[in-house]
């Protein structure tokens, strides 16, 4: 096991998936976690992560100091690395020339945490402060043009730095330095396989469950979908699927659900229509973030009501996974300042929002997976393509696709319209190119049209296309002209009510991949 001490980066959680791409498990902790809890997981190398804050200034989080005296190898990355040097008694300052982007890194020992990585290759920068002064018993591995401290060891103690950011995509020899530390300085043995996973995890279920039923609530995603499988292996018939449609679906998508799972899967799903009451509950609702919470407490509500119905229940099974902890979770306040180091962007129905007084015990088996691990071990599993490679929809549904208040009318309309990208894409063959392909209703904003000689003012779509290997981040996707203009000639003489189709080439950050 690999540990990541989170100082804020937004890249924190792409350091735990890079290291598992070489099938080492990470975990991400909060930045205060002290030695001696670090010492309990037995970690064999230790990351410190990225971070906004410069070192130098009041309150800014460091790490317990004892850590350097674990004996186990630590890569200070950015941030961390610059906590590491002035811990270790080096100094920090602002640059001259901050640094950010793209840059050349050149290397001047290629040896041990830069074997395997080329010359000039190109590493990922995102700093205003450089490292002035390295510690006693350092020495360094690399510069850049702007930067004469971008990569620094002591080889005695184990330790490392790096001002770029070996995770992202953009840096080309990123990987290949994470290899080097993960197997070459921290001796891990590639031990964190989906087949290990699925073993460890029904092994688990059933010393947790015992002869007591399980209820899942399945919505059709990947994850619930997973879940079901592998909890139908566990534990078989003690598994009782609930789905609940709460009227914010893609079309057609609840019946051929429920069909798949009773006919193909054997998997009996217990279908309930809850579409008016939940329609009834949003109804004037505006706001972005209390549309998600109606729907999660409603969600709740309707689970609580038919569970009593089809139990009793011993467990409630969900399909949360690691990156939903980590978002929603409070890990990030420093509990000496109480203030928040990482923001949190929104809310995900799988966390927090279950009630206190909840009759059942959890279970959750993803919890420790990304959403590629999921797919990996839903396709070992032997669940279809068509569900393992589904792109992602958010819990609320269609009802954070309409801008504004939702209405049965606005939700027809956006699914016709919502309809018409797949069938396209579909039809193109390049579902799979999108991490999300999609449509969103603007119904608070109407343009003039022309339509057979008759003036219209109707509403625009959006199209929203990115591309994406975790959604944590996110580009939007060069979707070919020809496409782009087969969706949009569809959609407006298709769907009534919509006279524009507009492209959002909007990535992540600064936006979000949903509108609300």
């Amino acid at each position: 096991m690999i540990a990541i001490l989170d100082f804020g980066s937004q890249y924190s959680e792409l350091i735990a998936r890079r290291i598992r791409e070489t099938q080492v498990y990470s975990e991400v902790l909060p930045y205060y976690t002290t030695a001696a809890e670090l010492a309990k997981f037995s970690p064999k190398g230790i990351i410190l992560s990225g971070g906004p804050s410069s070192v130098y200034d009041q309150g800014a989080p460091t790490s317990d100091p004892e850590i350097w005296n674990l004996g186990i190898p630590i890569l200070g990355v950015c941030y961390g690395m610059q906590l590491m040097v002035q811990q270790l008694g080096g100094n920090v300052a602002r640059a001259e020339r901050g640094e950010y982007g793209k840059a050349n890194l050149l290397i001047n020992d290629p040896t041990n945490l830069l074997t395997n990585v080329e010359n000039e290759a190109i590493m990922w920068m995102s700093h205003g402060d450089s490292v002035i002064a390295m510690p006693e018993g350092f020495e360094l591995l690399a510069h850049t043009a702007n930067t004469p401290v971008a990569a620094i060891a002591n080889l005695e103690q184990n330790f490392y730095g790096v001002q770029f950011h070996p995770e992202v995509v953009h840096s080309l020899g990123g990987m290949a330095l994470i290899r080097n530390f993960v197997y070459g300085i921290c001796e891990c043995e590639p031990t964190w396989t989906t087949d290990a996973f699925i073993e460890e995890a029904i092994r688990e279920v059933r010393s947790q469950v015992g002869n007591q039923r399980v209820l899942l609530a399945l919505s059709g995603g990947v994850d619930s979908s997973t879940l079901a499988f592998l909890l139908h292996k566990a534990i078989g018939d003690q598994l009782t699927c609930m789905f609940i449609d709460q009227g914010f679906m893609r079309k057609q998508e609840p019946e051929r659900l429920v069909k798949l799972f009773k006919e193909q899967f054997a998997i009996p799903v217990e279908y309930i229509d809850a579409s008016d009451r939940f329609l009834a509950k949003v109804k004037g609702i505006t706001d972005p973030e209390q549309k998600r919470k109606i729907i999660g407490r409603e969600f709740i509500n309707v689970f609580e009501a038919e569970s009593k119905r089809l139990g009793p229940f011993d467990y409630l099974a969900q399909g949360t996974l690691y990156p939903d902890v980590i978002e929603s979770a409070d890990t990030n306040i420093d509990p000496a300042t109480g203030k928040r180091v990482a923001v949190k962007i929104k809310s995900h129905h799988n966390v927090g929002g279950l009630p206190d007084d909840l009759r059942f015990t959890l279970i959750e088996p993803l919890r420790k997976l990304f959403k590629d691990e999921v797919r990996k071990v839903g396709t070992a599993l032997g669940l279809p393509e068509e569900i393992v490679k589904r792109q992602p929809f958010p819990g609320p549904g269609l009802a954070i696709r309409i801008i504004g208040e939702i209405t049965p009318e606005r939700l027809e309309m956006l699914r016709d319209a919502d309809m018409i990208v797949r069938q396209e894409i579909n039809r193109s063959g390049s579902y799979n190119n999108y991490w999300q392909a999609f449509a969103v209703l603007l119904p608070t904003i109407r343009s003039v049209g022309v339509m057979g000689d008759q003036r219209t003012y109707a509403y625009p779509v959006v199209l929203r296309f990115v591309t994406s290997e975790d959604g944590m981040t996110a580009d939007w996707a060069k979707v070919p002209y020809e496409l782009l203009e087969t969706i949009s000639n569809r959609i407006v003489n298709e769907v009534k009510g919509i006279n524009r189709v507009v492209l959002d080439i909007t990535s992540k950050p600064p936006g979000t991949i949903e509108w609300e």
